[in-house]
């Protein structure tokens, strides 16, 4: 046998989440050809002694619709292993849109999803109008690992409708395109359809997305269209404001996917910030009742807190005060110099006082905030590590008896103003993360990698599972860990050949030290076209990641090799 790549001595978990074994692996034409102990010769071999060697790891929650225009490498999700994602998802998508719609709908994305306007103008190749077109032109792209699409509900009612689309119902002329345009979407390679209900989800004007103008039959006529293909999964980023109002919403999601046959999915998390203490516990009641009511509804859920990630290299709470604008518009260096003058920190200091109670880029948990006008310290953290162990703002100032914003700048000036501070805004509270990770119909998948570059990092959710609750916390075994990444997310998706190691499966596959493997700190840096700002997050402990039987990164590098594929739905024709 002829074998392209063989992986020797390595540890095997094969995700299926049965017991490890020792094995090799050999890999031709793109394909796992065989597992056991293989004698034959290989035009490369990689020693796997030592380490974990297992299916790659599947994202289906993630925005890198615009980025895999600019970015080969599919960067940060490639560094944590990840060799296959879903993009479009929350009803935000790149296609359909005409030609002049375009800066529009970049903007729209930059409102929800954080993806700066300027890197999107600069770094995409706009050449599409529909969605197949679309597809075509991911399909034409070089590809470090692979990807498959929704199409979304916003863009499409914004194709269908024009302006009408953010203030009006559909008509029946309306629906009987986007019905059509649904199909067509699929048998070009869809992997289903996607909207959002979501409150915080605005245009750049402050008004509701298109897709939360549409009411429920609408979403129910699209989400039938995919019925009638037998083929598609129903996408939702449910209404999140607590309450009846997000159960309304989840039972009118469970009621379409009973009455269409085809799978829903929806976030599952928890905040201190809505009008429910536990809203998690309930999500998870609809989850379990969901099979009774004739129903295929999964939850997808992080594995760490969802943040938001401040720092002097990139932006600050206060920047919009006055005071702190004229300071941060000098060089970092100047900054700096000028924070060492006690009489620069007490103008600070005093300017933060007048800041708006919970603005927008200050949230608080509320519950520890004694003084409604001001922000919640004691919700930010010295960000020392990746996981939930980082001293409070606030307790650092009642140690040290100084002003929270004083703690702040020492920390800053102390560490080259490269210091983070981080403030969880979801999944806050860590038993409630491990509570929803334990639940057989929750899914270890939503990253939301490609979006909120500037201020969140999402993509280390993989490697996060595998150091904190698998190794660290002993939560789940490391065979359980994997499956959760790997089959679990396979399965549901309805990837026929990937989430496995098994032979003629799709050769994706990820070897690593357990003992090390973990997420690195995050970094600012300005790599987005036109040298905009992200924070890019790598990891340790990988050895190597394949992609489609080609080594994509070796030793977090790569090599080089785009050797990733559009993953296409079943009614693809």
């Amino acid at each position: 046998m002829a074998l392209d790549l063989l992986i020797r001595n390595g540890t095997i978990v094969d995700g299926s989440g049965q017991p490890r074994y020792q094995a090799d692996v050999g890999i031709a034409n793109g394909r796992i050809a065989a597992i056991g102990r293989i004698g034959d010769a290989a035009a490369r071999t990689i020693d796997a002694h030592g380490l974990i060697v297992a299916p790659g790891f599947i994202d289906g929650h993630t925005h890198m619709d615009a980025q895999v225009a600019w970015d080969p490498l599919g960067t940060c999700s490639c560094w944590h292993g990840v060799t296959s994602v879903y993009m479009g998802n929350c009803g935000f998508a790149l296609a359909p849109c005409r030609p002049g719609e375009r800066e529009w709908f970049a903007r729209c994305l930059e409102a929800v999803e954080d993806i700066p306007t300027a890197a999107m103008l600069q770094g995409i190749d706009w050449t599409w109008e529909t969605f197949p077109e679309y597809l075509a032109n991911v399909e034409r792209l070089p590809k470090g690992i692979n990807y498959g699409a929704y199409i979304g509900h916003s863009a499409l009612r914004m194709y269908v409708m024009g302006e009408r689309a953010l203030s009006e119902k559909a008509t029946a002329d309306d629906l009987e395109r986007m019905r059509a345009a649904v199909q067509e979407a699929l048998r070009a390679g869809a992997v289903g359809f996607s909207t959002s209900r979501a409150s915080t989800h605005v245009t750049p004007d402050g008004t509701p997305v298109a897709s939360r103008i549409a009411d429920w039959r609408e979403v129910e006529a699209l989400v039938g269209a995919m019925s009638e293909l037998d083929a598609g999964i129903f996408q939702i980023g449910p209404d999140v404001s607590g309450g009846e109002a997000h159960r309304a919403c989840l039972d009118e999601v469970r009621r379409i996917a009973a009455a269409s046959g085809r799978p829903a999915m929806f976030g599952v998390l928890s905040t201190r910030q809505g009008v429910d203490p536990n809203p998690w516990q309930y999500q998870l009641e609809y989850l379990d009742a969901s099979l009774a009511a004739g129903a295929t509804l999964y939850g997808q859920a992080t594995t760490r807190s969802i943040n938001a990630i401040f720092s002097f290299e990139s932006y600050l709470p206060f920047d919009k005060l006055p005071h702190w604008r004229e300071l941060r518009a000098l060089p970092l260096a100047e900054q700096r110099r000028r924070l060492r003058d006690p009489e620069v920190r007490r103008a600070l200091i005093a300017a933060e006082a007048t800041m708006k109670p919970r603005d927008n880029v200050f949230q608080g948990g509320g519950a520890a905030t004694t003084d409604p006008r001001r922000p919640d310290y004691a919700n930010l953290y010295v960000m020392r590590g990746v996981d939930w162990d980082d001293p409070s703002v606030d307790d650092l100032a009642q140690r040290s008896g100084k002003h929270p914003v004083e703690v702040m700048i020492d920390a800053a000036c102390d560490n080259d103003m490269a210091q983070l501070f981080v403030q969880p805004l979801v999944n806050e509270t860590p038993d409630h993360v491990r509570g929803i990770l334990e639940h057989p119909r929750t899914l270890a998948t939503f990253s939301d990698s490609g979006a909120h570059v500037c201020q969140e990092m999402g993509s280390s959710l993989q490697t996060h599972l595998l150091s904190y609750w698998v190794r660290d916390k002993q939560a789940f075994t490391l065979e359980q860990g994997v499956r959760m990444l790997t089959h679990d997310n396979a399965s549901a998706w309805g990837i026929a050949d990937r989430g496995l190691l098994e032979a003629g499966y799709a050769a994706d596959v990820v070897i690593f030290d357990e003992a090390r493997i973990k997420p690195r700190m995050p970094t600012v840096e300005h790599d987005l076209p036109g040298g905009s700002r992200r924070l890019v997050q790598k990891a340790d402990g990988i050895r190597a990641t394949i992609v489609n039987g080609q080594l994509a990164l070796e030793d977090g590098e790569p090599t080089g090799i785009h050797a990733g594929v559009v993953l296409k739905g079943p009614a693809a024709v």
